[in-house]
């Protein structure tokens, strides 16, 4: 059977094995943080399964001189608890890097020496298993369990606390093993972005997600496009600028936004990362939200000002020297339309401030489009279970529940409707991670903030004002 097809008496024969008390299914970086924090919690049974044999993150951007674009502070653990053995900084003592991370400077680590730092912990949690790719989550109330003996000798097997049998998901594998759990946490992340009228055109157009695997035959073109406005296109825009000297490429870069804009790094805005901001945003109504989300583009889909700055002084030394650079800069710019003819797209473009229609045709076309979170085919056996909005996304609570209970199924970075932008922010994953642990074990095994800014988001309780008629509130 499918992943997205269920009936009752489906569940694949049973394995050996307890009831555990969480079940983590994917292991980017916010389950594998979530699978650091519950390592030492001797009275919490948990395991993380991962569908690929190892861990790799956004292997296809890996580029040399990549950083993150928050501080190394913004670890796997750090801000729940700084003195995990999980933490970025023991990672660089335990390799021997920690004094020349030291000598360099710099809060920001690069991509590759994090993509190294999670899968050391990756390969050190005995909690963790990889090949594990699950196709099927069902919940044993839907279940004949007469019909599966084994899984009803299991669910008794796994009493909870009380002494009752209870209930749990399901969970099965590719391989058809079964993972029994009381309680899910879904962190499979999101996909790629690709935009329709590009998938309905076909052809080789690839998203930033896959650059590096296919850069040496995007650079066999004659002509290469982007399409984004935030830190990948950049990444990749300079990348590509840099070594066109040596290719006979043009090179153009598209964005909708109305310039190249930085991301915004003040103090002031920066609290709009912290936990109070979180709460206040998902006490507003679903279109404020929404226009919010797309009102605070800069503040996460921005480019790294510094970046900004080495393409400008790319752009002059490639000038100074004579080579180019043959490259074109468009902004305001929105991809209408697109068509493949076997040799090269042909782009319908419009310019958004001027309302003027044009076209371009490329050879190569990349698009850094970001991505989006979807609920994955496996849980529709399990969909009823579920708070859902209109679009279908999930309906994540102050703890990050999403399940009609609110108390068995949790997400990570899938609530960036519901919570705000911090949603895919690594900044905030501990933070995340300890409050559904809190919600997990019934305490705050780590300390919650509960106000960390120095401003107000909303009306001040001792500024608000009684309606006409009640009086003034003092």
């Amino acid at each position: 059977m499918s992943a997205s097809t269920s009936s009752a008496g489906t569940a694949a024969a049973p394995s050996t094995g307890r009831v555990h008390d969480l079940v983590g299914i994917g292991l980017g970086p916010f389950n594998l943080g979530l699978a650091c924090l519950a390592d030492p919690l001797d009275d919490l049974d948990a395991v993380f399964l991962e569908a690929r044999d190892e861990l790799a993150w956004h292997p296809g951007m890996m580029l040399d001189d990549a950083t993150l674009q928050v501080p190394f502070l913004a670890d796997l653990v750090t801000m729940a608890d700084p003195t995990s053995r999980w933490s970025f900084l023991n990672f660089l003592k335990q390799t021997g890097h920690l004094y020349p991370f030291y000598v360099r400077e710099s809060f920001y680590p690069l991509r590759r020496e994090y993509d190294d730092y999670c899968r050391w912990a990756a390969e050190g949690l005995a909690s963790v298993r990889f090949g594990c790719p699950v196709v099927r989550v069902e919940h044993t109330d839907d279940l004949d369990l007469d019909a599966h003996p084994g899984l009803r000798d299991r669910l008794h097997e796994g009493l909870d606390p009380h002494g009752a049998a209870g209930a749990a998901y399901v969970v099965t594998t590719a391989s058809g093993e079964t993972v029994l759990g009381r309680r899910l946490v879904l962190g499979v992340g999101t996909r790629p972005r690709v935009l329709d009228s590009v998938r309905a055109a076909g052809g080789p157009a690839l998203h930033s997600a896959d650059y590096l695997p296919h850069k040496q035959r995007l650079q066999q073109q004659r002509s290469i496009t982007i399409v984004g406005s935030g830190q990948s296109a950049a990444e990749i825009y300079r990348d590509l600028l840099a070594e066109s000297p040596g290719h006979d490429y043009e090179l153009t870069w598209l964005t909708r936004s109305p310039r190249f804009f930085p991301m915004e790094y003040t103090k002031l805005t920066l609290e709009l990362t912290s936990p109070e901001y979180s709460a206040y945003f998902q006490g507003l109504d679903a279109g404020t939200r929404e226009r919010l989300l797309r009102e605070q583009r800069s503040l996460y889909k921005g480019i790294s000002g510094d970046l900004v700055d080495e393409i400008s002084d790319l752009h002059y030394r490639l000038r100074v020297q004579g080579a180019g650079p043959r490259t074109t800069l468009v902004s305001a710019t929105t991809l209408t339309g697109a068509r493949w003819d076997g040799e090269a797209y042909d782009l319908d473009l419009r310019h958004d401030e001027t309302g003027e229609d044009f076209g371009l045709r490329t050879e190569g076309l990349v698009l850094a489009t970001g991505y989006e979170a979807s609920v994955p085919d496996f849980l529709d056996p399990v969909r009823h279970r579920l708070r859902l909005d209109e679009r279908g996304r999930y309906l994540a609570d102050s703890r990050y529940a999403v399940d009609r209970a609110g108390r068995e199924v949790f997400v990570q970075n899938g609530e960036e409707h519901t919570h705000g932008f911090v949603a895919p922010d690594l900044g905030m994953g501990a933070y995340r991670s300890s409050a559904i642990l809190a919600a997990v074990t019934g305490r705050e095994v780590y300390p919650l903030e509960k106000r960390v800014a120095v401003q107000s988001f909303g009306v001040p309780d001792h500024l608000r004002r009684a309606p006409a008629g009640q009086g003034a509130t003092r």
